[in-house]
């Protein structure tokens, strides 16, 4: 009996499992493509992090505070003096300074260039 038990919960477990896991790769009609997980991934807190050295413009917009003509210059700054090395090199960046640093660096890490 114990280890029908135990078989049942193992089950039960695995099911709910699946059940979770076709949640996170499923969508509903008409939503947007699912970004490449290189450039964005989930953290596990469910933030977006998005890589500054190979986000487009429309996946640096999804970061809270940058609009478009911010994500414009980071990549447009990114194309003409190469990958940044490390976030804080986004201050070279009009637009940004350390408060806004601050503000986006949950949100964003410095991965290789593309």
């Amino acid at each position: 009996m114990d280890r029908c038990r135990r078989m049942l919960d193992v089950s039960l477990v695995l099911c709910l499992l699946g059940g979770i896991a076709s949640l996170a790769v499923t969508a509903p009609a008409g939503a947007a493509a699912a970004p490449d997980s290189r450039v964005v991934s989930a953290a596990a807190n469910g933030q977006v992090s998005v890589d500054v050295n190979a986000g487009t413009e429309e996946e640096l917009v999804s970061v809270p505070g940058i609009g478009k003509s911010l994500a414009r210059r980071i990549v447009e700054f990114r194309e003409k003096n190469g990958p940044y090395r490390q976030i804080e090199d986004l201050m070279k960046v009009q637009g940004i300074g350390e408060k806004n640093l601050e503000r986006f660096r949950p949100y964003l890490t410095v991965g290789k260039a593309r």
